[in-house]
């Protein structure tokens, strides 16, 4: 048993709060499924503080298909980046306890993209809300807010899962320096995937007063350096390290269009120009049309997980379409080969094209044909 804290009430009383252990494990998983925020998403990125979306709690799925096991997860989050979080919570202090718990956790994080598709997290998730009485799109539009975009949001958790992008987070009420250690250890080794503890104290008073006090642990100055120079090396994309890794993620086939839409915007230089993205794992390409007396526009993005995207307001600035009768025609033209605009030039969107949706080169044609025309507009 630790010491206790104090509050200072508005009556200047000071009332005593003492730790008291959970009654069980699954009391704290109840907190945590909760009060997501115990995770301390603060303290995971000083930065930019982590917001959590609960996928389920203590889900079971098959460890292998044909001999009838299974495996479960405590609790799966994800962040605002797409990052899957794995969520233990043990309150065990012996050794015994402890191995399981390790051995538990990284039994999850092989085997989660192998056996736990993004259709079904999708379709957990939506259970989950239906159970708590929600709706799934509202938690969904809370959660992300302004920067709504839910099908490049799941793609990126599909992408994250093939590249084993992934945070381990062990909970329990006190985190004994051998698994400290561990944690420490697991850190320095692995470039893609955090591996964090956390410790969630609970303190009462005579009263009744409860409070919660979170606390990470493990992640070192060291470890958080190491990520940092993986994942800028990681981030340097060219011609030839993109369609390489593209490839190996989408296939022949979608390397294919990629290269020929990259081949295209080679073909319009110097108006337009290349530029290679410096995101972490959705890096690509960027088609920069140059005007003179003009801020360049971006035509379009082809990044790693197979998306062409666009973003509207930038389109929406640049004359002629800033002009409501040329916005309704580039509207038409793109919406005809499935990127939605919306109604208004100054609105934000960001329509994506998936590369595996165009089956044939006569419908990439009519793409590039689009893309062309939009240029001559421009130019005229």
């Amino acid at each position: 048993m630790g010491g206790g804290i104090y509050l200072i009430q508005d009556d200047d009383r000071l009332v005593e709060l003492m730790e008291q252990p959970y009654d069980s494990e699954d009391q704290i998983q109840e907190l945590l499924e909760t009060y997501p925020n115990l995770l301390a998403g603060d303290e995971v990125d000083r930065v930019t503080s982590r917001r959590w979306l609960l996928i389920a709690r203590d889900i079971t799925i098959p460890a292998e298909e044909d001999d009838g096991s299974r495996w479960s997860v405590d609790h799966l989050f994800l962040d605002q980046d797409s990052i899957p979080t794995i969520v233990v919570v043990k309150r065990s202090r012996n050794a015994e306890g402890r191995q399981k718990m390790i051995g538990q956790m990284l039994d999850y994080a092989a085997n989660l993209a192998l056996y736990w598709p993004i259709e079904s997290i999708i379709a957990q998730f939506e259970a989950n809300c239906r159970e708590q009485g929600r709706d799934p799109e509202q938690v969904f539009e809370e959660f992300l807010g302004s920067d709504l975009n839910e099908d490049g949001f799941w793609q990126k958790v599909r992408t994250n899962l093939q590249a084993g992008k992934l945070r381990l987070v062990f909970v329990a009420d006190d985190i004994a320096n051998p698994l400290r250690r561990v944690v420490e250890f697991l850190n320095k080794q692995t470039d893609l995937v955090e591996v964090l503890a956390l410790e969630i104290k609970q303190y009462v008073s005579q009263e009744g007063l409860k409070t919660l006090v979170p606390r990470l642990i493990g992640q070192t100055a060291e470890a958080q350096q190491k990520k940092l120079s993986a994942m800028g090396e990681r981030r340097r994309w060219d011609e030839v390290s993109f369609f390489e890794e593209f490839q190996v993620r989408r296939g022949g086939d979608e390397a294919e269009m990629a290269e020929e839409i990259h081949n295209w915007a080679k073909r319009q230089e110097p108006e337009v120009i290349i530029q290679w993205g410096t995101g972490d794992l959705y890096g690509g390409f960027t088609a920069l049309l140059q005007s003179k007396g003009r801020k360049p526009l971006k035509l379009f993005t082809v990044d790693i997980s197979g998306r062409l995207e666009i973003s509207s307001n930038k389109y929406g600035s640049q004359p002629p379409f800033d002009q409501q009768e040329k916005w309704l025609e580039l509207r038409n033209k793109l919406s005809a080969i499935g990127l939605s605009l919306p109604l208004e030039p100054t609105e934000y969107r960001e329509p994506t094209l998936q590369l595996s949706s165009l089956q044939d080169q006569s419908v990439l044609q009519e793409v590039l044909k689009t893309f062309d025309w939009v240029i001559s507009i421009i130019k005229a």
